[in-house]
């Protein structure tokens, strides 16, 4: 199964329905989600971004852990943070506010993908190394790895926790 093309065509799939879901979550989460649908534009890989941060939030996760954005990859609290990330996605900017220079996938305090084209292709590539290495989600981030494992990438989609099933029930309606 080719994995770029599946995970992007899939969350492309589900976008309205994520949007659906998303302005009707409420609480917290809610003002949350309805602050991050406010900054989507039409460009197609910020709208895929905004979907996996949402996700995140939906599932009472931090997107925060998931994608981290810094200034200067050089700069010693940069690197600091980079070390002591077990794993997430990193986007380097020149300026605030100015397009990625980079997109990277850390692992464990290491820098083992760069020059990615956008957040949504990091998130799939980070969800295929998971997958092929066999390795465990990070707690912080188990659901929203999960719900991208078995609601949109469709694999092993037999058994779902509480949350994903919540989710899934909810992208039928």
């Amino acid at each position: 199964m080719p994995l770029q093309s599946r995970f992007l065509s899939q969350l492309d799939f589900l976008s309205e329905s994520l949007l659906r879901v998303f302005a009707k979550r409420s609480g917290e989460p809610g003002k949350k989600l309805k602050n991050l649908a406010a900054t989507m534009t039409d460009d197609t890989d910020a709208l895929r971004k905004s979907l996996i941060k949402g996700l995140c939030i939906y599932l009472n996760e931090s997107p925060d852990v998931l994608v981290q954005e810094y200034m200067d990859m050089a700069e010693a609290a940069t690197l600091s943070a980079i070390e002591k990330t077990t794993v997430g996605i990193y986007i380097t900017r020149e300026m605030p506010g100015s397009d990625s220079s980079d997109v990277g996938i850390i692992i464990e305090g290491v820098v083992v993908l760069q020059d990615l084209d956008n957040v949504a292709l990091a998130a799939a590539m980070l969800f295929g190394l998971f997958y092929c290495l066999n390795m465990r989600y990070p707690s912080q981030l188990r659901f929203t790895f999960e719900v991208i494992q078995k609601l949109v990438m469709e694999l092993d989609a037999t058994r779902l926790s509480r949350k994903a099933q919540n989710l899934k029930t909810k992208l039928l309606l």
